[in-house]
């Protein structure tokens, strides 16, 4: 039975209806479509202003009557829906797919479902955890729920191995495996490139550690679960940079023109019970398997694999960039060899190597000819900019500001920033381009100018001078999404105090190349030049989610600068990372105020005051004859606090709170191990898990300080070995090993 008022309303006698009928007045809320309410109060409001009606309207007011007893029965057809809703939510309360959020824990404490830290990035929801938990627990304790489960907790790519498959030992003649061999095959170069790793499949012999304690591996009860805490990030239709400005034909993937190892882009698996291959996560590429396993990594456009190269067919507006057939490519080593590279291709044929990320153009092409490339390349997050969705931290205005999209609008940025309507509003990139000029941006009185890469793009701005920023009064830049490399002689951003006003400074995810430039081994050729010079005074800088280089700031009482997930690097823990404008060897000219949160510091720093620095590293050390007094100096101690930090030892900072290395219980627990301090390497700025115990737990909520504090990779291990102890198989043991 339908309980809508009109329904329940027409049962009555007529006798009723006629003399509710009599009593009747115009009440929208009796109709029951929400649109013909609307259009009731319309057409009331045009006959109280003595227009004329149509029929139609005429209708729609002889409808809407009701009275005394109608409205009655109205009220009483919306608690009956009321209570016929909740019966409904009662149903499907029952069903972890349907019920409401409140309802979630108590199923999952049906099931005994554990909960884990929520805060972990990529985390499945707990209403899909515990949808998730009766089909792992039907295939508990075997290794492809394992290997699943890893990933669902972690947000990782991960794979399990059995470590029994892999022990050579004397076989029963009834059940014999052919592959357990005393000795590799020698022949089996793939198998053998492989050795050591989380894909090795050569036989071992017993090792009896513990292998919870990631020293042992091989037994009859281990099983390893291999996690990558590197992850797969894309660059697409990328120009392929020029080794040498004077040869046309030998290139690099990377945008910076630098030797960048390729990685895998990794493919989901078909199945649950498919385990991971080395396409299902992002291992680095050699050449051997991508020259065996071409098709597997390179695609045409058919297909999303790891990497493709692209030429320009056509010209002007017809021009586009059409993939390369997989038969034009081959694999090959084209490491150094004297001034040129080794093994030139053969005409017709485009050489990649993907190890050093170069490329050699066949002879028989034209000089000119324009090479785009998609690739992948290996990093730890979201952070510096990159092709990752940002949307959501782009600001909507109302009314929207105006927008010039290079290159759809504008060939160039410069050309971008002059087209800008009054001279200000957003400058959107469109695509992951390569774009070499010299940039200059002034904001009018009270507007705002945005520099910023499109969602999931990646563009490489390469300039030619300095990048000098100025406004007036209450003004405003943003940059967002960019990787800036060159600059001047003096700096790669420069906010002058002559001619300017500028109020506000923000960059977000963008990478200010530490060093300016980088040689082809990521080694910075301008070490000592800064990223940003602010001259300024009155110039708030506020620094999100990215890489720069050195900081030199005007010291002002109305200037204050902030940074927040991000890494300052100074190329090395001797230079200064952060001071005053001017001789950088003097110590006695601080920056303004500085406040830094879950930041990696590379460099000496001084600084006014100190406001707060909280769950950072300061990785500083004094060189041998240093006119610094300490490695990390603020003028005012008596204000500010530093908590959850890593200090080096001397630092003269205002009071500290629980930071290292004096709360930890001995030096070597807290002991800071990067992966690699060098930008352009995949591991950049990454804790190693030999750093101190203390340390990798070090901030206020238990991750581990510094940039990457936001991932919370002691929480994501915690989460796997609570579901390890929860799914593994009474009698064996698991062991957690990095494979990057």
């Amino acid at each position: 039975m339908t309980f809508d008022a009109q329904t329940l309303f027409a049962l009555l006698p007529a006798v009723l209806r006629t003399r509710d009928a009599q009593q009747a007045v115009i009440t929208p809320g009796w109709l029951a479509d929400l649109a013909e309410r609307a259009a009731v109060r319309v057409v009331q409001a045009k006959a109280a202003a003595n227009l004329p009606l149509s029929d139609v309207e005429k209708d729609l007011l002889q409808r809407a009557l009701a009275g005394p007893l109608a409205n009655l029965i109205a009220l009483l057809a919306e608690q009956v829906a009321l209570l016929e809703e909740d019966l409904e939510q009662l149903y499907d309360d029952q069903f972890i797919e349907t019920c409401a959020d409140w309802v979630v824990p108590y199923i999952g404490d049906l099931i005994g479902y554990r909960t884990l830290d929520s805060r972990v990035p990529r985390i499945a929801s707990p209403r899909a955890e515990v949808a998730h938990t009766v089909a792992y627990r039907r295939r508990k304790g075997t290794v492809v729920v394992l290997e699943q489960l890893a990933r669902d907790v972690t947000g990782w790519n991960a794979t399990t191995v059995e470590s029994f498959t892999r022990l050579s030992m004397t076989q029963y003649m009834n059940h014999l495996r052919p592959d357990c061999l005393a000795t590799p095959d020698l022949r089996d170069w793939e198998t053998l490139e492989r050795v050591g790793g989380a894909f090795d499949g050569t036989m071992h012999t017993v090792d009896v550690r513990r292998i919870e304690s990631g020293r042992g591996r091989y037994n009859l009860p281990n099983v390893g679960v291999f996690l990558w805490r590197l992850d797969a990030w894309t660059q697409t239709c990328s120009p392929a940079p020029r080794a040498d400005p004077g040869d046309p034909f030998r290139r690099r993937f990377h945008p910076l023109n630098i030797d960048h190892p390729l990685c895998t882009w990794p493919l989901t698996a078909a199945t649950v019970t498919d385990l991971a291959t080395p396409l299902n996560v992002p291992e680095p590429i050699s050449r051997r398997v991508l020259d065996a396993h071409l098709g597997d990594y390179y695609t045409t456009p058919s297909a999303r694999r790891s990497l493709r190269l692209r030429t320009k067919v056509g010209s002007g507006a017809c021009a586009q960039f059409t993939p390369l057939d997989p038969a034009d490519v081959c694999i090959c080593n084209l490491a150094d060899d004297g001034a040129t590279w080794a093994h030139p291709p053969k005409p017709g044929k485009y050489s990649i190597d993907p190890e050093l990320g170069r490329i050699w153009l066949p002879p028989d092409v034209a000089p000119g000819t324009e090479v785009r490339v998609d690739f992948c390349y290996a990093f730890s997050a979201d952070l510096g900019g990159g092709e990752y969705a940002r949307d959501d931290t782009f600001e909507v205005d109302d009314p929207p500001p105006p927008r010039v999209r290079v290159p759809d609008d504008a060939a160039s940025v410069q050309a971008a920033l002059a087209a800008l309507p009054g001279g200000f509003g957003i400058v959107e990139i469109t695509d992951s381009g390569r774009y070499e000029e010299t940039l200059t941006l002034h904001v009018p009185a009270g507007q705002r100018i945005e520099v910023r890469a499109a969602n999931r793009c990646r563009p490489t701005l390469l300039l030619g001078d300095e990048f000098t920023l100025t406004g007036e009064a209450d003004s405003e830049v943003r940059l967002d999404g960019l990787l800036i490399a060159g600059g001047g002689a003096g700096c790669m951003l420069r906010t002058p105090a002559a001619n300017s006003a500028l109020a506000r400074l923000r960059i977000r995810h963008c990478t200010l190349v530490p060093g300016a430039l980088l040689a082809t081994d990521c080694t910075p050729q301008f070490a000592d030049r800064p990223s940003l010079i602010q001259e300024r005074v009155g110039l708030a800088v506020t620094i999100e989610r990215s890489i720069i280089g050195a900081l030199r700031c005007m010291d002002a009482a109305s200037n204050s600068v902030s940074v927040s997930d991000s890494i300052v690097d100074a190329t090395s823990t001797e230079r200064i990372a952060y001071a005053g404008v001017g001789d950088d060897t003097n110590a006695e000219r601080p920056g303004p105020a500085l406040t830094l949160n879950a930041c990696t510091v590379f460099g000496k720093l001084h600084a006014r005051a100190l406001p707060l620095v909280s769950n950072s590293i300061l990785l500083a050390t004094l060189a041998a004859g240093d006119s610094w007094s300490a490695p990390v100096l603020s003028v005012r101690r008596q204000q500010g606090c530093v908590r959850f930090s890593w200090l080096p030892r001397g630092a003269r900072v205002p009071r500290r709170y629980q930071c290292l290395p004096e709360s930890a219980p001995s030096p070597a627990q807290a002991m800071p191990r990067f992966s690699s301090l060098r930008y352009g390497v995949p591991a950049y700025a990454q804790l190693s898990t030999q750093s101190g115990a203390a340390l990798l737990v070090g901030a206020d909520d238990g991750s581990q300080p510094g940039a990457f504090h936001y991932l919370y990779p002691p929480q994501r291990e915690t989460n796997l070995r609570v579901r390890l102890d929860e799914y593994l198989r009474v009698g064996l043991e698991a062991g957690v090993f990095y494979a990057t």
